[in-house]
């Protein structure tokens, strides 16, 4: 649930009847919001500078609000309202991973919220990345105690398996909620599955899944349960929580009103989409072919792609419900969720700075065009062998399949490419180097004075390969940069 102004009023009166702010001498509360600029600490952010703006002046404590980011310069998110500006908030230069930076930045703090995670990368580095999560999170406990912070909220995994079934992804997450535990403050834990929002991972692989493809090939992993929660309810459980106490030193599952497949997932969304999807499931498709699978028909790249796929190989749903009687919210459904983050999409693209788009569509549109043009020539001068051509190998069983592949892969990139997915890149780019080669072979003859593939062609069939060995440069060269370009960033 979203709160109004009023809402957020009688709720925060409410949850705070009782309590004594932990710094009642300075009648304020610090508040520091680490991964500030990621999809939950930007949410969190700005529903902090919301809560501030509206508490009254006659209220017991204030809340003071600091975030840390790696760059000042570059802080901050599109998807904030001008009232809800980071300028309204301390900013603090450092990273976690550096003990005096964690000093600086929770030094006079009472409330620290740990919202940061770094196990995107290569599988084969998880387990550096896992180590140096561990540090981080014990550099921060460390600073924590040395600063007298009260409380420590952290947003994780939710999962029940022991540590041996876990996979590297949901181990690293528990094993720094254990590490902040082992600190002097007051740790709040939250456990989430699949969080549901704008510009999150999982939600956007679902929504790019979903819309690009008529038929998908899935792993068994798209059969576990697991129960996703709308991102604006997570938010007001992490939000709330500051100023209850019967939340400190416990940790919460948090999941919405739904327990679902990933299969159940994706067919609501075509449904709300009026889309019909047809979904294959394979056993031995693995989370490292499932990722890269990802990566090509999405914008998400397969390193992040890994580990949220690693992740939903747990069965995620809540064994314990105890938050619903603490911090009792309306938790928005599935589908409800759904209908909001595709608004919000909608909505985000309309206020998106004009320059902004005009300086994507400069720099992606020239290659789109390009790609899309050099395969529809492709199509056409492929075809004039069947009514320009009058050599007979080309009418042979054998390369009348050649053709029907040909042609398939021309038609199949140009529905990937439309949508701007990395496979119909892919596809354009071994077709444009294969029509390339094809030519220059059925050309051969010019230098060697026999021919390779067939007989030798007329000339006005060599200027026809001529054309299209440039058409086929301009689609291997177009395929290329839009190949490595094509990327989702949250």
């Amino acid at each position: 649930m979203i709160f109004t102004t009023q809402d957020n009023r009688r709720g925060f009166s409410k949850f705070a009847d009782g309590y004594q702010s932990p710094d009642q001498k300075n009648n304020s509360l610090k508040i520091l919001v680490t991964g500030a600029s990621g999809f939950i600490g930007s949410r969190l952010l700005k529903k902090l500078i919301k809560i501030k703006s509206e508490i009254p002046d006659t209220r017991d404590s204030k809340y003071t609000i600091r975030c840390l980011t790696r760059n000042r310069n570059t802080f901050g998110n599109p998807d904030m309202d001008k009232q809800d500006n980071p300028s309204r908030v301390e900013i603090v230069e450092g990273d976690l991973s550096n003990y005096e930076d964690c000093l600086k930045a929770l030094k006079g703090v009472d409330v620290a919220f740990y919202l940061v995670h770094s196990m995107e990368g290569s599988s084969k580095n998880w387990k550096k990345f896992s180590e140096k999560e561990q540090e981080t999170a014990e550099n921060f406990a460390k600073a924590a105690d040395k600063c007298g912070v009260k409380r420590i909220i952290y947003l994780g995994g939710l999962t029940h398996g022991k540590e041996s079934e876990l996979s590297q992804h949901m181990l690293s997450r528990k094993h720094v909620g254990d590490i902040l535990k082992k600190s002097h403050a007051k740790v709040t834990i939250f456990r989430a599955a699949v969080i549901l929002g704008s510009g999150g991972g999982s939600f956007e692989m679902l929504r790019y899944l979903v819309e690009r493809l008529p038929l998908m090939i899935c792993p068994k992993w798209v059969l576990t349960k697991c129960q996703p929660i709308f991102i604006d309810d997570v938010i007001t459980y992490l939000s709330s929580s500051i100023e209850i106490p019967q939340t400190e030193g416990k940790a919460f599952d948090i999941g919405g009103p739904d327990i679902l497949t990933y299969v159940e997932m994706m067919k609501i969304y075509a449904k709300i989409l009026g889309k019909s999807i047809n979904i294959l499931i394979i056993p031995f498709l693995t989370p490292r072919l499932s990722s890269y699978w990802v990566d090509l028909v999405t914008p998400i790249k397969a390193s992040l792609a890994r580990p949220l796929i690693d992740s939903l190989k747990h069965e995620a749903v809540v064994k314990d419900d105890q938050i619903k009687k603490i911090i009792p919210i309306k938790l928005k459904s599935f589908e409800d969720s759904l209908r909001y983050c595709i608004n919000e999409e909608d909505k985000y693209k309309r206020k998106k700075d004009k320059s902004l788009i005009k300086k994507e569509r400069t720099s992606m549109s020239a290659n789109y065009k390009i790609l899309l043009i050099s395969l529809f020539l492709l199509l056409a001068i492929g075809t004039t062998y069947y009514f320009l051509d009058d050599r007979v190998q080309f009418l042979q069983p054998f390369w009348l399949f050649i053709a029907a592949v040909w042609y398939l892969l021309i038609f199949v990139s140009i529905y990937f490419v439309r949508f701007g997915a990395r496979l119909g890149a892919l596809i354009a780019g071994i077709l444009g180097w294969g029509s390339l080669v094809f030519w220059l072979l059925d050309n051969f003859h010019m230098v060697s004075g026999y021919s390779i593939i067939a007989e030798r062609p007329s000339n006005n069939e060599i200027w026809r390969d001529i054309v299209g060995i440039i058409i086929a440069s301009f689609t291997a060269i177009s395929s290329h940069n839009i190949f490595h370009k094509i990327r989702l960033h949250g």
